[in-house]
């Protein structure tokens, strides 16, 4: 097991030749070390954010970032990222890195979305369509044996 952290620990600091970042926009290829470091343009590049002097920004809105995310020619996208509100997953390797889309702009996505409809026995038997619940919440349960 400690053999196993320390070969991780490794991996984890040395530069690697390309890491792949996944976004809920595209798949990108980029260098990155110690976790999810990278060049400012490779963090523009991935999550089309551009760092400024008052942090990273995006049109007129910036979001300031500790002095911990940054170094010298380098940003800490994981941090940043987390800092927006999105989840930031790896695999074991790091060499692909996964940035979900903030709980918000998913939510906000989902807000227009209407399920297809269709017609259910209720518990005594008695046809429902979804169409006649429209504007109620509606919680479905399923069950399958496979």
């Amino acid at each position: 097991m400690v053999k196993d952290l320390s070969r991780a620990a490794e991996r984890c600091f040395a530069v690697s030749d390309m890491t792949v970042v996944l976004t809920p926009a595209a798949e990108h290829q980029v260098a990155v070390h110690d976790g999810l470091w990278m060049s400012p343009a490779d963090a523009e590049k991935v999550t089309g954010w551009t760092l400024k002097p008052e942090g990273m920004c995006r049109a007129d809105i910036c979001v300031p970032l500790p002095a911990s995310a940054l170094r010298v020619n380098d940003v800490d996208v994981a941090a940043f990222w987390t800092k927006l509100g999105g989840p930031v997953i790896a695999s074991v390797q790091r060499d692909v890195w996964a940035l979900g889309a903030p709980a918000e702009e998913r939510n906000t996505a989902l807000e227009g979305l209407e399920a297809p409809d269709f017609a259910l026995p209720d518990i005594d038997g008695v046809p429902r369509r979804l169409s006649e619940l429209r504007g109620k919440k509606v919680f479905l349960a399923t069950w399958a044996s496979w």
